[in-house]
């Protein structure tokens, strides 16, 4: 009997292999022909599953939005078993630090999905890139626990720090990628902020209207 064709476990293999060289020529660079090559299969597989290069990216851009989610599952869970909002915003946000390879991988192969979606139409128009609202409508929701449960300071917006927390967050990110500062001090830099959202004991709470 011929052997079975994981079918998805290919397409996976294949999005990998356009994350590992676009991490290392950047997205705008990368080609079909060297996915095929990185993958270790022929070009005609890659055109098999993905037909176009624009369609490859998109799958690339959903496998690295799923990696992120997974990576950030990793820090919730390591936290223990009842984190609290603020644990589970610092794992949010240090998910994306680039601390590590795959840290590192996913700020900057995102990046250049977010220039390159500037010119690309197709790209423009999914959903990840052109509505980023979820990112900041999941932190804002974390932030809004934080001061129902009384653990924010007064006068503490939620969505407008969870929009400034995510720019925060990016900007560090490449600073880190640049070697501008260190992972350590780009997470010292969030605690800092943090420190100056939370605090130190829950009061009252003081739901917002």
């Amino acid at each position: 009997m011929p052997k079975r064709v994981d079918h998805a476990e290919r397409r996976t293999e294949i999005a990998e292999a356009l994350l590992r060289v676009a991490a290392r020529r950047g997205l705008h660079a990368v080609g079909m022909r060297d996915v095929a090559a990185e993958a270790g299969v022929s070009l005609r597989l890659v055109q098999y599953y993905f037909e176009t290069k624009e369609k490859l990216l998109l799958y690339g851009l959903q496998h690295l939005a799923g990696r992120f989610g997974e990576r950030v599952g990793a820090r919730i869970r390591a936290a223990g078993r009842d984190p609290g909002p603020r644990a589970l915003v610092e794992a949010m946000l240090g998910a994306a630090l680039p601390t590590d390879e795959e840290s590192r991988t996913f700020h900057l192969v995102y990046t250049s999905y977010a220039v390159l979606s500037v010119t690309d139409r197709a790209l423009a128009a999914q959903p990840f890139v052109k509505d980023p609202d979820a990112a900041e409508s999941a932190l804002a929701g974390l932030l809004r626990q934080a001061e129902e449960s009384g653990l924010l300071r007064p006068g503490v917006d939620p969505r407008m720090e969870a929009v400034s927390l995510l720019a925060l967050s990016a900007g560090l990110g490449t600073s880190v990628l640049v070697g501008q500062r260190s992972p350590e001090a780009a997470a010292a830099v969030l605690d800092h902020h943090l420190d100056r959202i939370f605090r130190d004991r829950p009061t009252g709470a003081q739901p917002r209207r």
